[in-house]
């Protein structure tokens, strides 16, 4: 999402104009034990990183930050990765002691840790419930060993609900089990027993994410030379299936990909996707601060080096537009299901929404524009239709 080309460093980024008092906080851990052949983000094994300097260059980063925006206060806290759950329970400690020093969590809402399947113990379980962590996202994506196996996964299926029964004994309720379709060689069978056997576990949330071919991983390079096809007919059956298959269950169909019950769908996210400002500590991490955004470098070594040495990170940086921030909303809220506000459509032209919403795409709900029937599952191509 950042546009432009990196600007040099300076010893010092500016201090910001005001308190944005309300913020979401994200920290990026880069760190896994295998590297998944589908995954784009930032990430890579271990190795020889010291990772308690690592966590000291978090903190480091968590003070100089808190100081700029005089200590706001966090709403939610999201550690993602990589695989935040390779983390000891004493790197985890050292971790949230610091930041409780740094900000104010008095009033955090959500406290939310990434965790893949047989990454974690009873111990760490409960390591997190003792710190503050009140949900899980379980990086479980499949209940059929061959298909993990292609994913490049290294747990089981009977890890998975191990996973979910040590949160729960450990008091964490609200895991969300996360899943993905079509993947190479998943069939509509597959996914339809994969939905059940998640829906076994009783989870209050499912994210149910189709696989999308990202550059510069094995998977889109097998895709480039033929080994893998991207079906649109079987995305859109398996994302139907889903979809009938989870609302039939109560779960709240609230994001394209997410579906939540009893009102326990992503704080965080929820957030993102309404457009409030968020900070990102770690390397690769993404920050929006009003209409300053900026990253961090995506590499763990310089940015470690360059938080200890001139006290940030940041290796590009963009002042966004009104028009531009607009823009951003159409392509976030209208994955959500209240919508996009009418007030951020001003630069779109009428008739291309009047065209979805004759196509039955789409439908103005209380001053906003809200994608229905198949328009959720078009929602890129919509989101193109209305601001190319």
């Amino acid at each position: 999402m950042i546009r432009g080309q990196p600007v040099p460093l300076s010893p010092s980024p500016p201090r910001f104009t005001s308190d944005p008092n309300i913020l979401h906080l994200y920290l990026h851990i880069p760190f896994c034990h295998r590297i998944c052949p589908y995954c784009s983000f930032y990430k890579h094994t271990p190795g020889e990183t010291d990772l308690a300097r690592f966590i000291d260059a978090l903190l480091s980063e968590a003070r100089r930050r808190s100081s700029e925006l005089q200590s706001p206060i966090l709403k939610t806290v999201y550690l993602g990765g990589g695989t935040p759950s390779m983390l000891s329970p004493t790197l985890l400690r050292r971790l949230f002691t610091g930041l409780q020093e740094a900000f104010d969590l008095s009033d955090a809402e959500e406290i939310n840790l990434e965790a893949n399947p047989a990454t974690f113990s009873r111990n760490s379980a409960e390591t997190y419930a003792e710190l503050g962590i009140n949900r899980v996202s379980l990086g479980a994506q499949s209940f059929h060993p061959e298909i993990l196996a292609t994913l490049g996964r290294q747990h089981q299926p009977a890890d998975i609900a191990n996973s979910v029964r040590l949160l729960r004994e450990a008091g964490i309720e609200n895991v969300s089990i996360d899943l993905m379709f079509s993947i190479p060689g998943q069939t509509i069978e597959h996914w339809g027993d994969t939905l059940a056997q998640a829906l076994a576990l009783d989870p209050l949330h499912l994210s149910a994410y189709n696989l999308t071919y990202e550059e510069d991983t094995p998977y889109f390079e097998s895709l480039e030379c033929g080994d893998y096809h991207d079906d649109p007919d079987l995305n859109e059956e398996m994302f139907t299936l889903a979809h009938h298959t989870l609302t039939e269950r109560g779960y709240s169909h609230y994001e394209t990909s997410n579906y939540a019950r009893g009102g326990h769908s992503s704080k965080h996210n929820r957030a993102y996707w309404k457009g409030a400002d968020y900070l990102g500590l770690g390397p690769s991490a993404v920050s929006t601060i009003r209409t300053r955004r900026w990253k961090n470098v995506p590499d763990t070594t310089r940015y470690m080096h360059q938080i200890e040495q001139v006290g940030h990170a940041e290796s590009e940086i963009e002042n966004l537009s009104t028009s531009q921030l607009d823009l951003e909303r159409i392509a976030l809220m209208l994955r959500t299901d209240q919508g996009v506000p009418t007030r951020h459509l001003s630069e779109v032209a009428p008739e291309r929404i009047e065209q979805l919403v004759a196509e039955g795409l789409a439908e103005r709900a209380r001053e906003s524009l809200r994608l229905v029937g198949r328009g959720a599952l078009l929602v890129d191509s919509i989101v193109e239709h209305l601001i190319s």
